[in-house]
C-alpha cells in the first residue's frame, strides 16, 4: 500500500513540473517602457441619493463602486498619481443651489497610499444632488500641470441634476483648452438620457463610454483605465481600409483608426521580413443599439487569399467595444537578400443595427499593428492552422506518453503485489 502511494505521489509531482515547464517557458521578454512625465488620474465618483438602489448583483451601487475602488487601488502601478473626487457627498438638503456646489477632494491626486485611500472610501455614503458639470471643472483644476497622461474616469447611475451648466459643454471646453485631458465615463445601470449624457462627455475629449451592470464589469473596466494612463501616449493616425486586399494601404507599426459598416470587410497590408513578427490588435465600438449575437474577427491572408491565423471574439447581449488580435512570426531565410512578405489584415464584424437605428457612418475601429524582431526559431504559423501551438502540442504528446507509460509500470506492479500475497 505505501509502495503504491509513492508511486502515484511520483507520477503526480512529475505531471506537475511537465505542466510548469509548458506554462512558464523560458526566453520571457523584458518589458521596455520609455520614461516619461509621471501620469494623473482622477477617479470621480457619484455619491448621490441614487446609489443607493440594490440593482447590481444583488447589491447597492455604492458598494460596487465601493468594491471596486478597493481593488483598483490594490492594483493601480506604482508611477501612476492618482486622486478620488466625489459629487453629492455631503449636503443632503434640499437647496439646489448649495446642492449643486456639492462635490470634494476625497484623496488628493499624488503618490498613492493605498490605506489612506482606502479609508477615505469606506466612509461614503449616498447623499444628494449630481453635480457632474462642477465636479468636472474641479477635476481638471486639480490635474492641472505637468506635461504627463491626464485622465478623468467619471462613475454615475444618472444625469446631471445641475442644469444649465451643462456637463457636455463643460467637456468640450475641457477639451478646447488643448491640455490633453480625457475623460472616460462609466454609467451604472443607466437609461437612456444618463448613456447619452455620458457617452457626449466622453467623446467630447476622445475618451470612452461604458455601460455597467456588474460589480466584475465596474473593476475590470475602472482598472484598465488606469492601467492605460500608465502606457506611453500615441495618437492614432486615420487611415482608410479598402474592400479587397489588393487596393489596401500599407500600413506600418502604429495605431490606427477608420470606420467599418455593419457586416463589411476592411482590408490593410502589412510587410513582414524574415525574422520579424507580426503583432495585430482590433477593436470595433458599438457606438449606437445593436442586435444581440455578435462577433469580431482578424485574419492574415496572403495576397492570394490563403489564411495564415486569425483572431476572433464574439458575444451576446450589451456591448460597447469588442477586441481580438493576432500573432505572426516569420521564419528567418538563409537568404539576406530574402524579400519582405506582404500580409493582408482582414477586419470583419457580424454586428446588426436595431430597428430604427443609422447604419452610416460605420462604427469606429481601432487598429493596433506592431511589427517586431521575431522570437529564435520561429516556425510557419500557417502549419494546419496551428501557428506557434506546435511546441505545446509536442509537450501535451510527450506528457500523455510519458504519463500512459508510468500509469501502465504502476498498474503491473500492482497485479505482481497482488499475485504474491
Amino acid at each position: 500500500m505505501i509502495t503504491r502511494q509513492r508511486l502515484a505521489a511520483g507520477v503526480c509531482a512529475l505531471l506537475a513540473a511537465l505542466t510548469a515547464g509548458i506554462a512558464f517557458p523560458t526566453g520571457a521578454v523584458a518589458d521596455e517602457t520609455a520614461e516619461q512625465a509621471a501620469p494623473k488620474v482622477e477617479l470621480v465618483l457619484d455619491v448621490s441619493g441614487s446609489m443607493r438602489a440594490r440593482d447590481i448583483d444583488g447589491g447597492s451601487r455604492m458598494s460596487a463602486a465601493k468594491q471596486a475602488f478597493n481593488e483598483v487601488l490594490d492594483a493601480t502601478p506604482e508611477e501612476v498619481q492618482l486622486g478620488i473626487r466625489t459629487l453629492g457627498a455631503n449636503y443632503r438638503g434640499n437647496d439646489r443651489k448649495t446642492g449643486c456646489k456639492d462635490t470634494a477632494q476625497l484623496y488628493p491626486v499624488g503618490t498613492l497610499n493605498r490605506t489612506e485611500a482606502k479609508t477615505a472610501v469606506a466612509t461614503l455614503t449616498p447623499t444628494g444632488w449630481t453635480p457632474i458639470g462642477p465636479a468636472l471643472l474641479k477635476a481638471a483644476d486639480d490635474l492641472d500641470g505637468g506635461n504627463g497622461t491626464r485622465r478623468i474616469v467619471l462613475i454615475s447611475d444618472g444625469e446631471d441634476t445641475c442644469q444649465p451648466l451643462d456637463p457636455c459643454e463643460v467637456a468640450r471646453e475641457i477639451a478646447a483648452k488643448g491640455i490633453g485631458l480625457t475623460i472616460d465615463t462609466l454609467g451604472l445601470v443607466p437609461d437612456a438620457k444618463t448613456r447619452d449624457q455620458l457617452s457626449c462627455i466622453a467623446d467630447a475629449t476622445g475618451g470612452t463610454y461604458t455601460s455597467i451592470q456588474h460589480k466584475e464589469e465596474l473593476t475590470d473596466r475602472v482598472g484598465q483605465l488606469v492601467e492605460r494612463a500608465a502606457d506611453p501616449v500615441v495618437t492614432p493616425v486615420a487611415v482608410q481600409g479598402a474592400t479587397a486586399c489588393t487596393s489596401a494601404p500599407t500600413l506600418k507599426s502604429g495605431l490606427y483608426t477608420d470606420r467599418e459598416e455593419f457586416g463589411q470587410h476592411r482590408y490593410y497590408r502589412v510587410d513582414v521580413k524574415p525574422g520579424q513578427e507580426l503583432r495585430a490588435s482590433v477593436s470595433v465600438a458599438a457606438d449606437r443599439e445593436v442586435n444581440p449575437d455578435y462577433g469580431v474577427l482578424l485574419r492574415a491572408v496572403t495576397v492570394h487569399g490563403r489564411e495564415i491565423v486569425r483572431g476572433e471574439a464574439a458575444g451576446n447581449g450589451r456591448t460597447d467595444v469588442v477586441s481580438t488580435g493576432l500573432r505572426y512570426p516569420k521564419a528567418e531565410s538563409d537568404d539576406e537578400s530574402a524579400p519582405a512578405e506582404t500580409v493582408c489584415l482582414q477586419v470583419s464584424n457580424s454586428f446588426s443595427a436595431a430597428s430604427g437605428v443609422k447604419t452610416t457612418p460605420g462604427m469606429p475601429v481601432e487598429l493596433t499593428v506592431d511589427v517586431v524582431d521575431g522570437p529564435d526559431q520561429a516556425s510557419d504559423v500557417a502549419s494546419f492552422g496551428l501557428g506557434r501551438g506546435w511546441w505545446l502540442l509536442g509537450a501535451l504528446v510527450l506528457t500523455g506518453f510519458l504519463a500512459g507509460v508510468l500509469w501502465g509500470w504502476v498498474s503491473r506492479l500492482r497485479i505482481a503485489v497482488w499475485r504474491t500475497n
